[in-house]
């Protein structure tokens, strides 16, 4: 199931029972589908007013996830969940770290990045517009700002905003080089503006590479230090460092321009999700209604992007819509999916995939095995608003109700996604052979 253009954006603490090996497996039964249990952790309520949040969430290198909430008009959070306690509490309150108390359009309403983590352990991610009301203007917005927190001071460096009026929906750190790269947006419509851009840790200032008008950019980063960005229509933006040199590259799939189905060359711009893998040598991508996982050199020069397609991400489905994709600390990658396919409409599905697997392996329906984890009522029965992201089925399995907008790998090897409304951490521990 589709969602709105506001719900497309949006990702969109209860029980502390303790979570064992056997609590994870595989529900089997011969009646009945195989679905993968998780377990459901409520992102605190008061860090979102539409049960919504987004593509944002990292396992830190301490172990614990750092997760971005949005609440519209009002301010944005990074919230931290350890595993160990179960626990979760708000570590980064944006407009009390800005020295702002702009409400409406003009809020910093959400966190939309990709939240990435450094090798010091800092994390870094940013801040993103909402959606203007009634007789609000799109330049009401300031713009967004970079933020780094780091986990052992429990401190705030807030950068300057890049672009008047964009929101920023990439940063990604090169530390080693006391730079991190930024991607912009504007939300325009049909094409958007989104500025490949470099940020000097150290002094705060930015220098401007690209527009390169592509939605919802993933900006990744080598093992060479050279940095990427989608362009619209298809090519590739990339930066060296050590050379100072942009290149627009073209990319090819197993030999070939990118087709029409792919979705990867779209010349209206189509949301992409890129991801790195530890050693920085590959680069897997999914376009979100394309149901293909590919993979990418990130070791060749020249100026064609050698792609390689690995299969149907969900063979059984009839359509898929993937923004939840990540890889692991070991190089394993994740997807979560919401599939249209005959166990019914807009379910949840978990799917791996390693560098000698044949193809994306499917672990099966996710279901909540927890479905008290939070209130979904108040005092007097009635249904708490923005609580309808979860749902049971006629077979009584309680599960997700729309699109899925974040993964990660835990580095305790569980694999976590983000739910909506209400805003919703899933910890699944799923069998690889």
């Amino acid at each position: 199931m589709l969602l709105s253009r506001r719900q497309f954006c949006a990702v969109g603490v209860g029980s502390l029972t303790s979570l064992t090996t056997t609590d994870f497996l595989l529900a089997e039964q011969a009646d009945k589908p195989a679905w993968l249990q998780a377990t459901a952790y409520a992102v605190p309520k008061e860090t979102t007013n539409q049960g919504s949040g987004y593509f944002s969430i990292v396992s830190g290198l301490d172990g614990k996830l750092y997760i971005g909430c949005a609440k519209y008009g009002v301010n944005a959070y990074l919230v931290e969940f350890d595993p160990k306690t179960k626990q979760m509490r708000v570590v980064v309150d944006c407009h009390k770290e800005i020295g702002t108390d702009l409400k409406g359009f003009a809020a910093q309403a959400k966190i939309h990045t990709r939240n990435n983590v450094g090798p010091s352990g800092k994390i870094y991610f940013a801040t993103k517009q909402g959606y203007p009301e009634k007789d609000e203007k799109r330049t009401d917005y300031p713009g967004g700002y970079p933020m780094v927190y780091d986990p052992a001071t429990g401190k705030t460096r807030v950068y300057p905003i890049p672009i008047k009026h964009h929101g920023i929906i990439s940063i990604t750190p090169d530390e080693a080089r006391d730079v991190a790269y930024i991607s912009t947006c504007d939300d325009a419509r049909p094409i958007e503006s989104s500025h490949f851009m470099i940020l000097d840790l150290k002094t705060g200032k930015y220098r401007d590479l690209l527009d390169c008008q592509h939605m919802y950019a993933f900006v990744v980063v080598d093992a060479r230090g050279r940095a990427y960005h989608p362009i619209l229509g298809g090519d590739i933006a990339r930066y060296d460092p050590k050379t100072d040199k942009l290149e627009r590259l073209k990319q090819t799939i197993d030999g070939k321009p990118p087709t029409k189905e792919s979705l990867l060359a779209d010349p209206k711009s189509h949301p992409i999700n890129w991801d790195v893998t530890p050693d920085g040598k590959t680069l897997y991508c999914v376009a979100m209604s394309g149901n293909q996982l590919y993979s990418y050199d990130l070791t060749a020069d020249g100026d064609v992007l050698a792609g390689k397609a690995h299969g149907p991400l969900l063979a059984e489905a009839k359509s898929t819509d993937c923004r939840a994709l990540c890889v692991g600390p070991k190089g394993t990658v994740w997807a979560a999916i919401t599939a249209n396919t005959a166990l019914g409409s807009s379910i949840q599905y978990l799917v791996s995939y390693r560098a000698d697997d044949q193809a994306p392996v499917n672990h099966g329906p996710v279901a909540i095995r927890n479905p008290d984890y939070t209130e979904f009522k108040d005092k007097e029965g009635k249904a708490l608003p923005w609580h309808h992201g979860i749902r049971k089925l006629a077979d009584g399995t309680t599960t997700t109700n729309y699109t899925i907008l974040g993964a990660a790998e835990g580095r305790d090897g569980s694999v976590y996604s983000l739910s909506l409304a209400p805003l919703t951490l899933l910890q699944m521990a799923p069998p690889r052979k």
